[in-house]
């Protein structure tokens, strides 16, 4: 059985590395450095992909694994929330990802607003949708 973790404790303090000396907090440095290094086109799209996996999932779009079906994730409050902030993103941020990049979100945004109407019991008004506020009317 898989060890439980809390995750009400508050975060431990900086850990001394025995080899080196350092503390965590050098590592947070490190970490900070690299993102810095990273295109804010690359770090939206990034977190698009992990928005539309996580609705996907949400939705019922996930594989069938032995003893966990798709229909088990089902959640589409949750996936209305991440479909919602999805719209936003992608919206927001498409004149300055690009074509080639917006179009491709907007594309698995629209898709998962197909999927989310279709799964959905009561599906909503046209425009009344999971993100259709920032995307319009999605048919």
């Amino acid at each position: 059985m898989p060890e439980q973790t809390d995750h009400t404790s508050a975060p431990a303090a900086p850990q001394a590395d025995q080899r080196s000396g350092r503390h965590a907090h050098d590592d947070a440095g490190a970490a900070t450095r690299d993102i810095a290094d990273v295109a804010a086109v690359e770090v939206i799209t990034t977190a698009a992909v992990h928005l539309m996996s996580a609705a996907a999932v949400k939705c019922g779009l996930a594989e069938d694994l032995p003893g966990s079906p798709a229909a088990e994730h089902l959640d589409l409050d949750e996936a209305r929330k991440l479909i919602t902030a999805l719209a936003a993103l992608v919206t927001a941020s498409a004149p300055d990802l690009g074509n080639q990049h917006a179009r491709s979100l907007r594309d698995g945004l629209r898709s998962l607003q197909l999927a989310f109407r279709e799964a959905s019991p009561f599906p909503d008004a046209p425009g009344e949708g999971p993100g259709e506020k920032f995307t319009g009317p999605v048919s």
